[in-house]
């Protein structure tokens, strides 16, 4: 049924694009009799336009983990407030483009900053191709702005750090030695239900292993408060470690790199990926060059057409 319905949305894609299609090309005739505008067969031209680049970009998501949904987690970096103000900023940037998706967005772990913003927040997102549309984002994001949170009103700069995995589901066969395995409870903070506070429903599960990337004995540590119970919370947190450790599969078998290390950059200048500069109004990434001067839009989760450009250039 899941490949069924995978195939059945290419079908439903190559048939709106050859209706839209079809469509420009009756609009452009009825045009040369004068019985259309050229305004008309310019949105004409533009709705067929988005659905084939839409399509287009689906096609570069060709690898198996590209299907699944996706874990993201954000890491405020250098910059104090400023960086943890700028981690809630993208949190609820990503939230914005998950309902513009239509995807399921659950919140397993986040620490508040202490005057402002958040620490780090994991997002677990479902939906078809998340995790391929996502993987784009994985980096340092940079942020200029005159900050709120100085007094002399200068202009700052922060950095908060993207990591995006695939979310594993019941396709993929990752094994776990619970020998290697160690758990911790701990009360949930936050406003919630009758036992948040009360009981230990949070969990820290611990995995030692040999990573193989590195070869190199290692350790996972995830942690998980999104339920109101300690099982629950203790299902979800073996997802999301059997997703990390499926990520490190994938980089071993793609040989991007001999150490995990080596791909991480420091959260601070020179790495970023992409750079969101509110005072000059334009967003930029790195990689691709593409920029927008709607920061606003951006900030309101429509980073399609960045996503939309990484694609293009680096389908692999």
């Amino acid at each position: 049924m899941r490949k069924v319905k995978e195939l059945k949305n290419w079908v439903v894609g190559y048939n709106e694009v050859k209706t839209a299609t079809d469509e420009l090309q009756l609009t452009y005739d009825f045009f040369r009799e004068e019985v259309t505008t050229e305004e008309e067969v310019d949105e004409a031209f533009r709705h067929a336009l988005g659905l084939i680049e839409t399509l287009e970009m689906k096609n570069m998501l060709s690898h198996e983990e590209d299907k699944l949904g996706a874990v993201i987690k954000i890491v405020g970096g250098a910059g104090g407030t400023e960086a943890q103000d700028w981690a809630q900023m993208l949190f609820r940037m990503y939230q914005r483009w998950c309902e513009r998706q239509g995807y399921k967005c659950e919140i397993t772990n986040i620490q508040d900053g202490e005057e402002a913003g958040i620490k780090t927040v994991t997002m677990q997102i479902e939906g078809e191709m998340a995790y391929g549309y996502l993987k784009s984002e994985n980096g340092v994001h940079r942020l200029v702005r005159v900050s709120p949170f100085n007094a002399q009103g200068k202009r700052m700069t922060s950095f908060t750090s993207v990591y995006v995995v695939p979310l594993v589901d019941d396709t993929i066969e990752i094994e776990i030695n619970p020998a290697n395995l160690t758990w911790d409870t701990f009360r949930s903070s936050g406003a919630g239900g009758q036992n948040v506070n009360k009981v230990e429903t949070g969990v820290r599960c611990h995995y030692k292993f040999k990573n193989p990337v590195t070869d190199l004995m290692d350790e996972i540590v995830i942690e998980n408060t999104e339920s109101r119970s300690q099982f629950g919370n203790k299902d979800n947190a073996i997802r999301l470690l059997k997703s990390q450790l499926y990520e490190l599969e994938l980089e071993k078998r793609r040989a991007e790199t001999a150490k995990v290390e080596a791909g991480k950059k420091k959260i601070e200048w020179g790495s970023q990926i992409r750079s969101y500069v509110f005072d000059d109004r334009r967003v930029k990434d790195h990689r691709t060059n593409y920029q927008t001067s709607n920061v606003q839009a951006v900030m309101d989760g429509d980073i399609d057409a960045f996503i939309k450009a990484y694609l293009m250039e680096f389908p692999e």
